[in-house]
């Protein structure tokens, strides 16, 4: 009855992000997607620290290096 596609197993790699230093948040941000080179977190604007996750890759041009 419904037609389902087969879709292609996306492999995770690791990614660079940054996590709030916060004990009371869990927001993070890839480091591609980041408005300033050292950002604040856009929740509970605390500051932010480097690390890596397992994630699918997303390709954004617009890096800010």
């Amino acid at each position: 009855m419904y037609n389902r596609k087969n879709v292609e197993e996306v492999i995770p790699e690791e990614t660079k992000v940054w996590e709030c230093t916060s004990d009371d948040c869990n927001a993070w941000v890839r480091d591609n997607f980041k408005s300033t080179e050292t950002p604040s977190c856009p929740l509970c604007s605390s500051d932010m620290a480097e690390g890596t996750k397992m994630l699918q890759a997303i390709n954004n041009p617009r890096r800010i290096d």
